[in-house]
């Protein structure tokens, strides 16, 4: 691994893009700690300590985990790109139902170029949406966050209109980590974000004054979800596909074989992310409402929220990979350019085979991803330690970490230098 990243370095082009990654992090852990302006930063770290404690400040805690604290600082961060993400997801979803947006991903890069668009578009208005509802309910809640004499109203503008340029100033950061850095730049300001917590975590196991036993539990717990989550990210079922071969005048073509690639983990976090929101909107409720017995019930760490909460997890699995991927549309072009698959008719019979393989798969990944979202329940049952969203920031750490090794392994691998990874030979079927 030591010789990879000597050889990594040795490259100009990729060194300097892992220098240019590096310098935008810098830029964006210093943009975390300037606060909005006008904000009584002790007031607010007092109001946030309480929301913490509360079934309502759930949604706070769980959002603060992916700005890396930029939330719990009131930053111009605050939001990070949630909103972002929040319109593409949407947008995705309406891509299933609505033609032209489908069509336009099938269009080539103008398509995607012009589907981008609407995305940032979506962005602008989403994320001036919820900086504004974010604003004005902290700040009627506790109005003694406001500083230097504005009135609650002119801060909640002011603080909306900084959330909003301090997301669309991470995007803009994001393309340009994707364009002369390295991996994904949103999902790398993402990633930051999270392990920025993770000293956070380690303080709070110390606080937690364990015993030898719940070192030991702790420790096999964390490689044991490490090493699961790198094995159901990159597990995939092949479905081969054969191409028959054709005569055209003197040439032949066609003879080859392929496959199509089902991966276990279709949905990434996405799932759990779309639960973890839903179930956290009855808690919030009455938490507001008042209603204590409410609350307690469908509260985090009740018996009951455990149960939904896994249940969801399960239902968005299935329902994100009937977005993600068509059996209709597959088995089609598969057919379309001469292929099938050994043993299974052409056309309808081909959609039910590949629909059954997805399903086989997809109900692995959805045992997988339940066990991720439930993970930090039961290390708090056992350990009596909060850890908050362990299991999914691990998820999106670990899968963002293997993005960017396997880019660097290609930039590597195209000037002849070995890799990070070490493929042995299969032998056999």
């Amino acid at each position: 691994m030591w010789k990879a990243l000597q050889n990594a370095f040795k490259i100009p082009e990729l060194r300097n893009r892992i220098l240019f990654t590096v310098a935008t992090l810098i830029v964006f852990r210093l943009g975390i700690y300037i606060p909005i302006p006008g904000i009584n930063i002790q007031a607010w770290g007092e109001a946030f300590k309480r929301f913490g404690e509360s079934a309502a400040g759930g949604i706070l805690s769980f959002y603060d985990v992916f700005t890396g604290g930029a939330l719990e600082n009131f930053s111009i961060f605050a939001m990070s790109v949630t909103p972002y993400i929040n319109a593409s997801i949407v947008l995705q979803l309406l891509s299933s139902v609505i033609p032209k947006l489908r069509d336009l991903l099938r269009e080539g890069e103008e398509g995607r170029k012009k589907f981008a668009q609407y995305t940032r578009n979506l962005t602008v208005i989403l994320g001036a949406f919820q900086s504004f509802i974010v604003s004005f309910s902290l700040v009627r809640q506790n109005p003694d966050i406001v500083s230097y004499g504005l009135n609650p109203f002119a801060f909640t503008m002011i603080s909306t209109i900084s959330m909003l340029a301090g997301t669309m100033f991470l995007l803009w950061l994001g393309d340009r980590i994707t364009e002369r850095g390295i991996g994904n730049g949103i999902s790398i300001l993402i990633f930051a974000g999270i392990v920025a917590r993770y000293p956070n975590y380690f303080g709070r196991i110390l606080l937690g004054r364990l015993n030898i036993f719940g070192w030991i539990f702790l420790i096999v717990v964390s490689l044991v979800t490490i090493a699961g989550i790198v094995y159901v990210q990159q597990a995939e079922r092949r479905i081969n596909i054969q191409y028959a071969s054709r005569v055209t005048g003197r040439r032949i073509y066609g003879g080859a074989s392929t496959y199509i690639p089902v991966k276990v983990n279709q949905g990434g976090v996405i799932p759990i992310i779309f639960a973890s929101a839903i179930i956290m909107i009855p808690a919030a409720i009455a938490q507001m409402a008042g209603w204590e017995t409410l609350r307690r019930i469908l509260g985090p760490g009740s018996l009951l929220y455990v149960v939904i909460y896994g249940l969801l997890v399960f239902f968005f699995t299935y329902f994100y990979s009937v977005v993600v991927f068509d059996p209709h549309d597959v088995s089609e072009n598969v057919r379309k350019y001469g292929g099938f698959i050994p043993g299974i008719r052409p056309g309808k019979s081909t959609e039910e085979y590949i629909q059954r393989i997805i399903n086989r798969v997809t109900f692995m990944g959805a045992l997988f991803l339940v066990l991720i979202a439930l993970l930090p329940h039961l290390v708090q049952a056992v350990t009596n330690v909060d850890i908050i969203v362990g299991g999914t920031s691990t998820l999106i750490a670990v899968g963002v970490a293997l993005d960017v090794v396997q880019q660097m392994e290609a930039h590597l691998i195209m000037r002849h230098y070995e890799g990070f990874i070490k493929k042995g030979r299969i032998k056999g079927r």
